[in-house]
């Protein structure tokens, strides 16, 4: 496959410049290499349709990833970057355009400054959240990372796509807490934003927005440019850290419970609350009196499921409370929290679940519970699609939907029924239920996120999942609901439901696109913004 629109001739010249800028073995180009690039998780799998690509290349220095850009101006060619394309759920490493050509950052990986005085860490693209964790463990640095699930990705591409982690609200937000980029432009010019303007600047990765306007939002989710430098800033290390766990008995119970932990959480006591309900359990193993009250429209006005969750003696909610700092003054915190929930829901029970204190042996490590709460990348989220018990035929992937909604209660089960009767019928109906958790990583809202499931045997799952996905796309979007991240075959879909005033943020992103990267040669129809001369393309 070569790209669409290109020549054979240009292609063969592209392919040489591109060996003799960054040399022949970095330049893939067979059907064994390029398989390596499709999405692992694609809905469109053996399809015509599937997103596959033309070549890839690997730069290891700015330099060669100038040149790669510069060659693809010089033939059409169309490229797409990717840091380490761990984006499993999002689309991979796959690109929007098939045959464009994969700009593989993989081998970028230099940790160029670590500070655990001013806190914050400078790297590469091709920098995992392993590589920088170990960095910092070797030189007994006292800071943390904030990594996500899994922890194999790379923090300068999880932070352009809005990625999220797990710990305190302040570094979770993985693009909010980074501090400072360099950016090679579609012409193969150079910029360092913020503070990184000024030649010799000594606060680079501390102060963000240096003078003038703050350019960075472009670059996040966007394809005006490819980072080949991130700045970021980093968690001290605490001295302590203890996780409590509260359990509510009823089903509205959540609308008090949100409401205490989100003003602990925005007044800087409290980390990341965790909501889950043990029902989900119930479900996953195929309770039959649970399946009888769930084909039931009812189940979201009366209080069936409260009192089956009592005759079963489980709470209907549970939510991990996390405090980080001195062990004291922590222990002083959950007292209070502890103290205000119990004034509102009179019988919540409280469970202790662990309590940590820093620096942690490698010993101590391996035995943490949450890790990630922690800033410990590891691999363990992955046990959770495995094959087991109540999962007997684990599919082979999953469509990842993440509706942002309001963090209250009220809204929280509002949605869920109204994602639920969405989907009342479809075999795919029991992804939203009453008791469906939402997942806290935004700092301000909930996204009530789930994965539609994904097969490399069976085509009528994928289409089936792939309709799904279209249809709670709009009715979230006529609720007011829209999505934060999506895979690339629906991110079109995505950014027409951000109309407001005749799509006029679409169109300000065009016409940016067009002056900045007037051939259109990066990462076309990424998160729906097209270049002028394949606008026609857009879903």
């Amino acid at each position: 496959m070569k790209p669409e629109g290109v020549g054979q001739a240009s292609w063969e010249a592209a392919l040489s410049a591109f060996e003799q800028a960054i040399g022949s073995e970095r330049v893939f180009t067979s059907d064994e290499d390029i398989a390596l690039y499709r999405d692992a998780y694609s809905p469109m799998w053996g399809e015509a349709d599937e997103r596959l690509i033309s070549a890839a290349v690997a730069p290891t220095s700015t330099e060669e990833v100038q040149a790669i850009v510069r060659t693809a101006n010089q033939f059409g060619i169309p490229i797409y970057p990717i840091s380490t394309g761990k984006n499993l759920g999002y689309g991979g490493s796959a690109p929007n355009l098939s045959g464009s050509v994969v700009v593989d950052l993989k081998d970028m990986r230099s940790i160029i400054e670590v500070d655990d005085e001013r806190h914050f860490a400078i790297v590469e693209p091709g920098v995992s959240y392993f590589d920088l964790f170990d960095y910092i463990q070797e030189r007994d640095l006292k800071c943390w990372i904030d990594c996500p699930d899994p922890g194999w990705g790379s923090l300068v591409g999880n932070a352009l796509e809005h990625g999220v982690g797990h710990t305190w609200y302040t570094y979770r937000d993985h693009f909010a807490s980074h501090c400072g980029m360099e950016v090679v432009l579609p012409n193969g010019d150079i910029v360092r934003t913020g503070m990184g303007a000024l030649p010799g600047s000594k606060t680079w990765s501390d102060f963000r927005y240096g003078f003038g306007p703050d350019m960075d939002g472009i670059f996040g989710q966007g394809n005006f440019g490819i980072v080949t430098k991130m700045g970021f800033h980093l968690m001290p290390q605490p001295d302590a850290f203890i996780s409590k766990k509260v359990r509510v008995p009823r089903r509205r119970d959540i609308i008090p419970l949100v409401k205490i932990t989100n003003e602990f959480e925005y007044g800087g006591i409290l980390g990341m609350p965790i909501y889950e309900s043990p029902l989900t359990q119930l479900q996953a193993a195929g309770d039959e009196e649970l399946g009888a009250l769930m084909d039931s429209p009812e189940v979201w006005h009366n209080d069936s499921l409260d009192l089956l969750a009592a005759s079963r003696e489980l709470p209907f909610w549970e939510c991990t409370l996390q405090f980080y700092g001195p062990r004291e003054g922590i222990y002083a915190n959950f007292d209070f929290v502890k103290d205000r929930i119990l004034a509102e829901i009179p019988d919540a029970e409280f469970v202790d679940l662990e309590e940590l204190q820093f620096p942690l042996s490698q010993e101590e490590q391996a035995s943490v519970r949450h890790k990630v709460a922690v800033g410990i990348p590891n691999l363990n989220i992955f046990s959770v699609s495995a094959r087991s018990r109540t999962n007997p035929n684990p599919g082979d992937g999953h469509l990842l939907f993440s509706p942002v909604i309001p963090r209250t209660g009220t809204d929280l089960l509002e949605a869920q029924q109204i994602f639920g009767e969405a989907l009342r019928g479809s075999p795919l109906a029991s992804l939203y239920t009453p008791f469906t958790p939402p997942f806290t990583w935004l700092h301000r809202c909930f996204a009530l996120a789930c994965g539609f499931p994904i097969s490399r045997s069976d085509p009528s799952i994928n289409a089936a999942s792939r309709d799904a996905m279209e249809t709670v796309i709009r009715i979230g979007a006529e609720n007011g609901y829209g999505e934060y991240r999506t895979p690339p075959l629906f991110q079109d879909l995505v950014s027409s439901t951000y109309s407001y005033n005749n799509h006029a943020l679409r169109r300000l992103t065009e016409t940016v696109k067009d002056a900045v990267d007037p051939n259109g040669i990066i990462a076309a129809g990424r998160n729906g913004i097209w270049p002028k001369h394949l606008r026609e393309r857009r879903q």
